[in-house]
């Protein structure tokens, strides 16, 4: 299951784009919290903190525990907005949730075992990378294991056949399809190259022999 990390979030009072960027250079991250139940809270967090936070973690799915002053807020990581030209980290999204909450996150798939039909030239397409479920913030797992050791060509695995945790639903039905084996792709045989002559370029055409000449009547 996902772990529940600490970090140290102090209330931030002060908005507009030169506020933020001072902040940004102090080695702070402007955030926001928010939820059903929670108003939007403006907050900053230590730079290096949070970016080795993020770097060391086993799974996307990043559950915190705020300390906001002398409270403390459990959140999930939403969104991270990232500085693509200077590289850091612009902004942070918390969603604050309770622990008798249900969670809705993206949860990544591994793919376990070997399958018959990939030895048999099958190709193993993932349809799916992730799966959608539904559980409590203590149930969360950072990843869900698909077993394709039974997998032959032409088949698929589909949501319901995949055993998820205690405590997890998928948002998907049980039918859609996650791992295909595909058939194997037979290519098309080239046709044959003409003959090369003596001179290393393509033979003429053979010429059509002439007809032959009726016989003289005597």
């Amino acid at each position: 299951m996902a772990k529940i990390l600490d970090i140290i979030a102090q209330p931030r009072t002060s908005e507009g784009t030169g506020a933020v960027n001072r902040l940004r250079k102090a080695g702070s991250i402007p955030a926001v919290v928010y939820g059903r139940k929670t108003a939007p809270t403006n907050v900053q967090v230590d730079a290096k903190t949070f970016t080795k936070l993020i770097e060391t973690s086993a799974s996307d799915n990043i559950l915190v525990s705020l300390k906001i002053d002398s409270q403390e807020q459990l959140a999930l990581v939403q969104e991270v907005q990232h500085d693509h030209l200077r590289g850091g980290i612009l902004h942070v999204d918390f969603h604050a949730i309770a622990m008798d909450e249900e969670i809705h996150a993206e949860v990544p798939l591994h793919l376990s075992g070997e399958s018959p039909g990939a030895k048999a030239g099958g190709l193993i397409e993932a349809i799916h990378h992730t799966l959608e479920v539904r559980c409590l913030p203590k149930d969360l797992p950072e990843s869900i294991t698909v077993d394709i050791s039974e997998l032959q060509v032409g088949k698929g695995i589909h949501v319901g056949d995949v055993k998820l945790p205690e405590g997890v639903r998928s948002k998907l039905a049980d039918e859609v399809i996650l791992i295909m084996c595909e058939e194997p792709k037979v290519e098309a045989e080239a046709p044959a190259a003409a003959p090369a002559d003596a001179k290393g370029g393509k033979a003429a055409p053979a010429k059509a022999a002439p007809a032959a000449k009726p016989a003289a009547k005597k």
